[in-house]
């Protein structure tokens, strides 16, 4: 007879966990705080649920152990996804290699997982918030008590998620549940999520979407940059490269680390401020809303311009460069009017003009809360599990999906974490 396995936290890394090791011969109990299954699902994607992508690396990642995710992903990367979901009735297509279900719905690939959980026969049990997990020193079982009462397993998988989005349930008692059992905790923050700036004018050009390279500034220095199309707000800033950005943003402005190790990211080497840095502390970002030109071809270009200002406006003559509502804006933060001639303006103040279409700089004093972020960034330490993502602490016990310390960047990169990291603690508790 298998092992009795019970898993806190039907999401997309619970579900997977609880197939799994279903699969491979377990008694799985799914215990899940909602009236229902992977409410998260449902929003993932814009709706469409955006499941994974073809170009998988652990490069898309950010985590202080590298070598335990890459171990996950060969053991459950794209290839596997795909199999897994066309093998429960899915069909799936490839976008630009970004991996969708056929139908662009995300309540398809949520039906798909359910039916398959029962069909696996695991038992569901919703409305279960469990409140503590206990592990006998004696039997090794554990005893998991609940708003539902109590159940006793010989193997628990947390897989309840972190912070983000806790309207769906992620709302961070996990991270409890792993402190009762001694896991200590990399700090978390808001990732995925859009930033908020200072300045007042950003209210003029609020709704503007402008392709754009942006470079995050931390006591001047360059700490981070993306390059993709942005969306000004009346608060601050949003679009997939501040989402890429945030969780670096975040972690200046807290003033934290979450390791002492350099992290890997995008390809890059990253290292977060140390403690005692002055949360907050001259964050800037850069933005150049022409990123495909070199200096040498902007000043060129700016030259070339220049018999324009005969009979024109200062408006009329930067017309045709930026969207109409940025020049403006940029218009009047160096100094000039809109109705003036441009032939009798100063030649610094329209400098200035130029110099902001590619050195535009925001203060940054936070972001969205955890409401309206993708993913929480940082959780429990990965240096205290296994490649089985076993507790190296608590013999049993495994973890799956966001409550670990893996965030990803956009592009379902995060939801392959949840299959990959899913599939690993199901093998894992379900094997004897």
């Amino acid at each position: 007879m298998g092992n009795t396995v019970g898993i806190v936290g039907g999401g997309a890394a619970g579900m997977m966990a609880a197939v799994t090791a279903a699969r491979r011969g377990g008694k799985v109990t799914l215990l899940e705080g909602n009236d229902r299954l992977g409410k998260k699902i449902l929003s993932t994607g814009n709706g469409k649920c955006n499941l994974g992508n073809e170009k998988l690396g652990a490069e898309d990642y950010y985590t202080g152990r590298p070598d335990i995710l890459e171990e996950c992903l060969r053991r459950f990367g794209t290839g596997d996804t795909i199999s897994f979901f066309q093998g429960i009735g899915l069909l799936v297509k490839s976008r630009n290699g970004y991996l969708y279900p056929a139908c662009e719905q995300a309540a398809a690939v949520l039906d798909a997982l359910r039916y398959e959980v029962r069909a696996a026969g695991v038992e569901v049990v919703t409305d279960f918030k469990v409140q503590s997990i206990e592990r006998g020193r004696r039997t090794g079982r554990f005893r998991v008590q609940g708003t539902g009462g109590y159940c006793s397993f010989d193997r628990v998988i947390l897989a309840c998620g972190g912070k983000a989005a806790p309207r769906t349930g992620s709302d961070g008692s996990g991270y409890e549940l792993a402190g009762q059992l001694g896991h200590g905790l990399a700090p978390t923050v808001p990732a995925l999520v859009q930033l908020k700036c200072r300045e007042e004018s950003l209210k003029a050009v609020a709704g503007v979407r402008a392709d754009a390279h942006i470079v995050v500034y931390f006591q001047g220095k360059p700490a981070a940059q993306e390059r993709g199309e942005l969306q000004l707000t009346e608060y601050g800033v949003s679009g997939i490269p501040m989402f890429q950005l945030s969780r670096t943003v975040n972690y200046i402005l807290a003033g934290e680390r979450t390791h002492s190790k350099t992290y890997q990211s995008a390809g890059q080497r990253e290292k977060r401020p140390e403690r005692g840095t002055v949360p907050g502390e001259d964050v800037e970002i850069e933005i150049d809303f022409l990123p495909d030109y070199t200096d040498e071809e902007y000043r060129a270009l700016c030259a070339a311009r220049k018999p324009l200002r005969r009979q024109r406006t200062v408006e009329e003559f930067f017309t045709g460069l930026l969207h109409k509502k940025l020049m403006l804006l940029f218009i009047k933060l160096a100094g000039l009017k809109p109705g003036e001639a441009a032939g009798e303006a100063d030649e610094r103040k329209l400098n200035r003009v130029y110099e902001l279409c590619r050195h535009w700089r925001l203060h940054v004093t936070g972001s969205n809360s955890y409401d309206s972020a993708q993913v929480c960034a940082g959780g429990v330490l990965l240096d205290e599990v296994t490649g089985e993502l076993e507790s190296k602490l608590v013999p049993g016990l495994y973890f799956a999906g966001e409550i670990l310390d893996v965030d990803g960047r956009c592009g379902g990169y995060n939801l392959q974490w949840a299959w990959s990291s899913g599939f690993v603690a199901g093998c894992g508790a379900a094997a004897l």
